[in-house]
């Protein structure tokens, strides 16, 4: 209770505050969020509610780790940024989650003790990215990954490395890299030799630099070496460089550490950027450099005078007669070289600055985004460096530079292998995958078709080199000749979704946008297997490329889907013709250049499928399907900052589908605005807010025209609380509907379409459900694990909730038992309706002697006040008992499987009560039931509910007997 007690005075402390910077969560918070969200799922009513998982799984998501047993290569475990841990023991044909019960799925970096089934998983990928997630720690497993424990560094977000020690279970080095979006103290490199109930910080360099890589020597393992990364992220920038980033070497495992890159030919100063190592042996030391140092010709290329092309800020204060006096060649070039659009030609132009319907600053203005950072240059990106004399001394391996390798993102890579047999031929993994064969001098492209792009992993067989196990932003690959060929080995569900989406096609299907895999569209009904490759169709379909996004589907013809990838690139594609339209909206000469989110947000009117809305940091829409833009807003956001990424940035958008032309948006700097005349006017509605958060999520209700919900999220502040509200009066006043909510930064809020007291929510780690309006919730369960969900949608005519997580694809459930069970009468048994089944004379027969018997199979749904048993009876019209048994229940919604089999006794009272009523054993032995309609009784916590079964004939027997009785009869 006290522990409780103080989790609720810190988490009303974030909702209060309302300063610029959001104060990051705490160790202490954290810790308690964990015991709070372990009894909320022991509590929940709706824990047991079955999800299912409908992909996809052909595409994976971003792999983090992989650790292969070093006795038998074909047993490994894989490691996903968002997707958990996954085990093989028969080289990747199948895949089994060992990581379902661990309160995240947000790993960066596993170990594993083989002789003594000993897992140790450090949470928190460390690529920095926008979709990096901040971990729990380290947790471990002592059987294999059945069971989880925390043990320790919570507060250290992203854990890059773990050493173990072969000798010792006990005894873990581990890297740390830090918090991603704010400075701390809890990185460097930790130790323990308790088996984790303890650790020492053996290194710290500062609260911004953290330790993104730590190898031991193979032939010595008290050698160990361990690059420091200074780097800061924030929602507007990124600074992937700094003069504390290193390389450090220990000579007795772990306990001090030494910086080895001074002054002996290793960079050194602001523009070192990520570095990773692989250790030969305890002199020899190849390091990956992602250098941030800009590249001579560069620099001279920005010191060149004498460039007589025109530049953007000569029209800054030019005057209109010296406009004027401008050749037309050289401003045709300034127009083409800046992307003006086509129809402002240089005739036009001069045409329009001479009748003063331009000024020559327009010019000027049109190019300039003020936000942007000033740009210094091509960076150096990646090379290579080599140290023999353990690190003593380093030089370079390779003249020139690695182009098309990092490109602009080296921060996400920086990983490299050594083929132990011959340590020049080296592996590195970037944007491709490269090889070199003569010790870093020269590289050759490795990559197949069937290999995605984005490498963050690499393993070299130690024993037979040429076999390769390659981790990407795509899953997972293999070869078996040095990387000529490669196999997919993509059989789990862990795409990482950004967006959702449902058309209303029978059977409906799913739409989505994923990290770096594109848009895909896919069957609700899908299930996993293999049959595809047989069949050579998969039933998911690629609609577009890039990092997926948003996607919207016309009702009228679910062959016109609008989709695309990030900062707005989007298309509007015809899926019947492949007929793809990009519909990019483009500001105009006299306007600044717009800013587009990363997840640029689209909305089709739901008054009319015509009008589109696409938020970029004004509101822009067309009546004609994306053709033609206005927009019909100011900027609506509180316009940006300076940095490397669009800050500034619409999020959200919303309309009600009460009124066209009532409309809501929320930006990425915290501001909600709202127009009732279709963007004739805008007010702020967030000045009672918490202020400066990323807005995720503002749904207009579907039940009441004045009522509207917003959900904040700080996570990049480092900030967990979770943000939600809810307006009855157009934004004007706020209620907070977080409740008893644990510490989570929240995504997305809808109702449920046809009870408004339902709400359903997502979080970085959950999906929850609110019976009350928002004043409690419940965790939502349903064999989901501890995953990001990003977006959620119910598709009505099916009554399914669609939940669109990022690492394990996407689940449903149908919302039938949730809308029907009565919170006020929550003391009650109820018991929910059961959907007629259709009888099939293939119950309990196979097709052959080696294949097992069809059993069918449905489920009683009921809800019981106590935990305890239920007898569950099933009876006939005529009230004699068919089948009964007892099941193991727990207090709310309960599930019971049913296989349809009855008693013998009970097949023998039915026979009594049907003339000519003859009911035979199935192939297996069994007794089904037959067509007709029966009653289900369940007694449960002192109370008894009942409720109607039917059974209705098959197609192919109705089929027959229609036929039958319409027979023409004999002469």
């Amino acid at each position: 209770m006290q522990s409780r007690f103080l989790l609720i005075i810190l988490f009303f402390s974030f909702l209060l505050n309302v300063q610029a910077q959001q104060p990051a969560t705490s160790e202490t918070v954290l810790q308690e969020t964990l015991t709070l969200k372990e009894q909320m799922l022991e509590n929940s009513l709706v824990k047991n509610i079955p999800f299912k998982n409908i992909g996809p799984t052909i595409m994976s998501g971003r792999v983090v780790d992989i650790e292969v047993n070093p006795e038998n290569s074909t047993e490994f475990y894989v490691a996903y940024a968002t997707g958990g841990i996954w085990h093989t023991v028969n080289n990747g044909n199948t895949f089994e989650s060992v990581f379902d019960s661990a309160p995240t799925q947000n790993v960066g970096d596993i170990a594993v003790n083989w002789t003594e089934g000993i897992i140790w998983a450090g949470t928190g990928e460390t690529i920095s990215s926008r979709s990096s997630y901040a971990g729990i720690g380290i947790l471990k497993s002592t059987d294999n990954g059945k069971t989880w424990e925390q043990k320790g560094l919570l507060d250290a977000h992203h854990i890059s490395d773990i050493v173990l020690d072969a000798s010792n279970p006990d005894v873990v080095v581990v890297g740390a890299l830090g918090h991603l979006y704010s400075p701390n103290e809890q990185r460097g490199i930790f130790k323990t030799t308790d088996g984790g109930d303890t650790w020492e910080k053996k290194l710290y360099i500062g609260d911004e630099t953290g330790i993104i890589c730590l190898a031991e020597a193979p032939d010595n393992p008290d050698v160990m070496y361990a690059t420091a990364w200074e780097r800061e992220r924030m929602a507007w920038d990124f600074r992937g460089s700094g003069e504390n980033s290193g390389i450090y070497k220990s000579t007795d495992a772990g306990d001090s550490w030494e910086l080895v890159t001074t002054g002996n030919g290793f960079p050194q100063g602001e523009g070192v950027g990520r570095i990773g190592v692989a250790v030969v042996d305890e002199n020899t030391i190849y390091a990956i450099h992602d250098s941030q140092f800009i590249r001579e010709e560069s620099k001279e290329k920005n010191e060149e005078k004498g460039d007589e092309s025109l530049k953007p800020e000569a029209f800054k204060t030019m005057t209109k007669a010296a406009f004027l006096a401008l050749d037309e060649e050289s401003l045709s070039d300034y127009l083409r070289d800046n992307r003006f659009p086509r129809q402002y030609d240089a005739k036009k132009v001069y045409k329009m600055i001479k009748s003063d319907e331009l000024k020559p600053a327009d010019l000027f203005l049109y190019t300039y985004d003020k936000n942007a950072s000033e740009s210094k240059g091509e960076v150096v990106g990646a090379e290579i460096y080599l140290s023999e004399d353990g690190g003593a001394t380093w030089s370079k391996t390779h003249e020139g530079y690695i182009d098309d390798f990092f490109y602009s993102y080296g921060y996400v890579f920086a990983e490299m292998d050594v083929n132990p047999q011959d340590k020049n031929e080296i592996y590195l993994v970037g944007v491709p995958l490269i090889k070199s064969t003569d010790g870093g001098k020269t590289f050759t492209y490795i990559n197949e078709p069937n290999v995605h792009v984005d490498h963050h992993v690499i393993w070299v067989d130690p024993k037979m080199p040429d076999h390769l196990i390659n981790g990407n932003d795509g899953g997972l690959n293999m070869s078996y000749d040095a990387g000529k060929s490669w196999s997919k080995l993509n059989s789990m569900p862990l795409a990482q979704f950004y967006a959702i989406n449902v058309d209303y096609e029978k059977p409906y299907n799913v739409y989505g946008g994923l990290q770096d895999n594109g848009t895909w569209k896919g069957p609700h009904t899908y299930s996993y297997s293999k049959d595809y490759e047989s069949e050579g169709q998969y039933p998911y379909k690629s609609i577009g490329g890039g990092d997926g996004m948003q996607v919207q589907i016309d009702r009228r013809n679910s062959n016109i889907v609008y989709a695309g990838s990030q900062f707005g690139y989007y298309n509007r594609v015809n899926l019947e013709t492949g007929e793809r339209q990009f519909i990019k909206p483009s500001h105009d000469v006299g306007e600044a250049p717009y800013r587009f989110n990363w997840e640029t947000p689209i909305l089709l009117s739901f008054h009319n499928q015509d009008i589109l809305y696409m938020g970029g940091n004004k509101l822009m829409r067309s009546m004609n399907q994306g053709d033609d833009w206005t927009a019909i807003s100011p900027d609506l956001t509180a316009g940006g900052k300076k940095g490397n990424v669009p800050y500034g940035t619409l999020t959200t958008i919303s309309e009600s589908p009460f009124q066209f032309g009532l409309i809501y948006t929320g930006s990425d700097d915290g501001l909600i605005q709202v127009t009732q005349d279709a963007g004739g006017s805008w007010s702020v509605i967030s000045k009672m807010l918490p202020q400066n958060l990323w807005v995720s999520k503002v749904t207009a209700s579907v039940h009441k025209k004045a009522r509207v919900y917003a959900t904040l999220n700080g996570y990049r502040y480092d900030d967990f609380a979770p943000y939600a509200y809810v307006s009855e009066d157009y934004g004007k006043s706020w209620k907070d509907i977080s409740g008893n909510l644990p510490l989570s930064p929240i995504n997305v809020i809808i109702e449920d379409p046809v009870k408004e007291d339902i709400l359903y929510l997502g979080t970085d780690d959950a999906s929850y459900v609110s019976l009350n309006k928002g004043n409690t919730w419940q965790l939502l369960d349903g064999s989901m694990p501890n995953v990001a969900v990003h977006d959620m949608v119910v598709q009505t005519e099916a009554n399914d909730l669609v939940v669109g997580t990022h690492g394990r694809s996407i689940y449903i459930t149908n919302l039938n038992d949730i809308q029907n069970f009565d919170f006020q009468k929550a003391e009650d048994l109820q018991v929910f309706k059961i959907d007629p089944v259709n009888y099939s004379t293939n119950w309990g027969r196979s097709w052959s002697a080696w294949s097992s018997a069809n059993t069918p199979e449905i489920t009683f749904g009921f809800y019981t006040p106590q935990s305890g048993n239920a007898m569950i009876t099933l009876k006939s019209t005529g009230g004699e008992t068919l089948k009964t048994w007892q099941v193991e229940v727990s207090k709310g919604f309960n599930y019971s499987p049913y296989d349809l089999s009855i008693s013998e006794s009970g097949k023998k009272y039915l026979e009594k009560e049907i003339k000519d009523l003859q009911i035979k054993k199935a192939q297996n032995g069994i007794f089904y039931l037959p067509p007709g309609s029966y009653e289900v009784e369940i007694k449960a916590a002192g109370n008894t509910e009942t409720t109607a079964l039917k059974v209705e004939e098959g197609s192919r027997r109705r089929d027959r007997a229609e036929a039958a009785a319409n027979a023409p009869e004999e002469d």
